[in-house]
């Protein structure tokens, strides 16, 4: 499994980057896309919604299980990954590529610091 260093990671599996002052893009972590299996659907938040750090704002679905994804920030969707309507796979086989769900328009980028390191995320999957 794989944890990069330049993410922060949400005990709910998800993982996000701060990309400039206040966008942060987020998707699901190397060990979620592997506990849920084949990904066969991805459902995307509408660009323009508010979402709620730890609150749902997307699901994924499996060939085992259809799962809640969690907003790592509060703020709103700017960006989503519309790559994974067609090829909802890519959250298998790069979830930190082009795998990523959505971009958030951080409200308190700060709420990453909320979040866990690579090395706390992989010691407590451990």
């Amino acid at each position: 499994m794989k944890y990069p260093d330049d993410l922060k990671y949400a005990e709910s599996h998800e993982w996000a980057r701060l990309e400039g002052d206040d966008k942060v893009r987020m998707g699901i972590s190397d060990f979620a896309q592997d506990a849920l299996g084949d990904v066969v659907y991805v459902e995307m938040p509408e660009v323009g919604t508010t979402v709620t750090a730890g609150e749902p704002c997307s699901e994924v679905e499996s060939t085992k299980s259809v799962s809640d994804v969690q907003a790592p920030v509060s703020g709103t969707v700017v960006a989503v990954n519309e790559a994974l309507d067609t090829n909802p796979e890519l959250v298998n086989t790069d979830p930190y590529g082009d795998g990523w769900f959505a971009v958030i328009e951080a409200t308190h980028p700060s709420q990453l610091d909320n979040l866990l390191s690579a090395q706390g995320y992989e010691a407590s999957v451990s």
